[in-house]
């Protein structure tokens, strides 16, 4: 096994062990946060109807002028969960679980969970 395939393997046993812990429900639904190299992905999630409330991304045309303006993608995460907060909360969604994906809580991920708790989010 490569470093990189370790590295992968490692991550999804991560995540399968928190999957066991967190669930969405009704009241706290599940706030899922997935990164690529370029762009940043929030959605959230009801696991006990098994349906996505609502999704926001780096690439949505409704923020793309506040992120032209920014620099950094811990810049972008931030604005990006500021834009999922906001949505949210206008579906009456103010209580989440937080998903991290077996990834470590640093960089763009802190970023964007800062910026959906400076949207009005708690978790």
């Amino acid at each position: 096994m490569g470093r990189l395939e370790t590295k992968v393997v490692r991550r999804e046993r991560a995540k399968r062990g928190q999957r066991k812990k967190i669930q969405g429900t009704t009241e706290r639904p599940r706030l899922v946060v997935f990164r690529s190299l370029k762009h940043i992905y929030g959605t959230i999630v009801d696991d006990s109807q098994g349906t996505t409330l609502l999704q926001v991304s780096s690439l949505n045309k409704e923020i793309a002028d506040e992120l032209k303006a920014v620099k950094g993608k811990s810049n972008v995460s931030k604005l990006v969960g500021m834009a999922l907060a906001k949505k949210a909360l206008a579906k009456n969604i103010d209580k989440v679980v937080f998903d991290r994906g077996g990834r470590v809580y640093h960089g763009r991920l802190k970023a964007f969970a800062d910026g959906a708790r400076e949207g009005g989010l708690k978790f």
